[in-house]
């Protein structure tokens, strides 16, 4: 099949690179002439482990193609797949859908026959209902239908996710709609993987209620830790046990600094705000925004503490920046928090991460950055392991004492063994573990 991915972001450009694997013809469309530019050369403008080979891959093979032009590609397409930003607007938390509007404005001057249009980007309920309204405007005459296809891309392992995914979920009544979308996903028919065909505006909202959830997971367990300090008990041990409860899950039960990244945050703020809208409010995904929001400073404290409670001319090693390892993403990481608040109490920081450098220079002020963690800890009067990045997960124990000017480890992700680092001779600090 033809297909025409808007956007080449992260769930454009994973989706399209995927889809061009399972053999489809895939055109990757995006306004923004440098990126492109680097794509056509090979140059991968994200990280994610795989993405940069399957892309090679796929353009040598002639399934996979980026413009900046989407007169032909739209024109020549089967189905048309919106990926463009829904950013939280400033301020109110709503999605901001301006980029899917004019998106749905350009497909609707340009598509020929029958065209499905797949909503890709992370969308309120009802904008399916919108997207279809554009688009007739623009061509009353058009032959198509917009069809609901939410991502579930987890960031470090978004290719496995869409070749192996836990589900596929499709919103559309329309029959010739289904049928198109059953012939993309078809390598995923062979595999037996679960598609579950619905409204669109139920697929709307699986999308946020499932981020939704897990959001509310994350916070709980948070919440059990600061329980498991006060009585002493062993978070990790808590959340094993009731893991093991198949109607629980073990996923998603480690406690640290709080939920960030590009969905969770403006997802769960989405969700609120269209649940109040329709007079429905959601409470518990309430308080998950109001106490996750105050997870990040408290863990700030929880630093200060540790030394003390006066951070005022020390320096503070930072391990770690982007939200989760295996990404140089950095929206809404805890480091953004927990950072600027060290230094507003008199800290100096220095920081080191794998990947989110880059990113981290320009949404950091007054940070120095080191070339790698050993650097990173030299002289330091603590070191905070703030992601979980296997590097950091091994790190040689007694060169890292040497290094540090005070022996103290704040360890926001449970990597390391409390007795063993007592042993070492460390003041060691976690989260949830007595």
């Amino acid at each position: 099949m033809r297909v025409t991915m808007i956007g080449t972001g992260y769930v454009g450009l994973v989706s399209g690179a995927c889809f061009a694997d399972f053999g489809h013809t895939v055109t990757c469309v995006d306004k923004d002439e440098g990126k492109i530019a680097r794509l056509q050369k090979g140059e991968i403008p994200i990280f994610e482990p795989g993405l940069d080979e399957l892309v090679k891959d796929n353009v040598e093979q002639g399934r996979l193609f980026f413009t900046t032009d989407s007169t032909q590609a739209i024109r020549e397409a089967d189905a048309v797949f919106i990926a463009v930003g829904t950013p939280s607007r400033r301020g109110d938390g709503y999605a901001d859908l301006s980029y899917v509007y004019a998106a749905a404005e350009e497909i609707g001057g340009l598509i020929e026959g029958y065209t499905v249009i797949v909503n890709k980007s992370t969308v309120p309920v009802g904008t399916g209902d919108e997207v279809e309204a554009i688009i007739k405007k623009v061509r009353p005459d058009a032959d198509f239908a917009v069809v609901s296809n939410p991502e579930f891309l987890r960031e470090g392992a978004a290719i496995n996710d869409f070749k192996r995914p836990d589900r596929v979920v499709v919103g559309t009544d329309d029959e010739r709609a289904r049928e198109r979308m059953k012939e993309l996903y078809r390598p995923l028919f062979l595999n037996e993987t679960p598609i579950q065909f619905t409204s669109r505006r139920t697929s709307e909202l699986i999308k946020y209620a499932g981020n939704g959830f897990l959001a509310m997971k994350i916070t709980f367990i948070n919440e059990i830790a600061d329980l498991c300090e006060a009585v002493g008990a062993n978070v990790q041990e808590v959340a094993r046990g009731i893991g093991l409860d198949n109607r629980i899950g073990r996923k998603f039960l480690n406690a640290g600094p709080g939920y960030g990244g590009s969905c969770f945050p403006k997802d769960t703020l989405a969700l609120m705000k269209t649940a109040r809208d329709n007079k429905a409010p959601i409470e518990l995904i309430e308080t998950t925004v109001r106490v996750n929001t105050a997870r990040k400073q408290k863990m700030a404290q929880k630093i200060v503490d540790a030394l003390g409670g006066n951070v005022n001319g020390k320096t503070i090693a930072i391990l770690g920046l982007t939200f989760k390892p295996n990404t140089d993403d950095m929206r809404d990481a805890p480091a953004l928090d927990i950072v600027p608040t060290l230094q507003a109490e008199g800290a100096k920081v220095r920081a080191f991460d794998p990947e989110g450098m880059t990113e981290a220079k320009h949404m950091l002020k007054d940070v120095a950055f080191a070339t790698g963690p050993y650097d990173c800890v030299q002289n330091a009067d603590a070191v905070v392991i703030i992601t979980e990045w296997d590097q950091f997960r091994a790190l040689d124990l007694d060169r890292m004492k040497d290094a540090l000017k005070t022996p103290v480890v704040v360890d926001l992700r449970n990597i390391y063994s409390p007795a063993e680092m007592r042993a070492k001779g460390f003041n060691y600090v976690s989260v949830g573990r007595a």
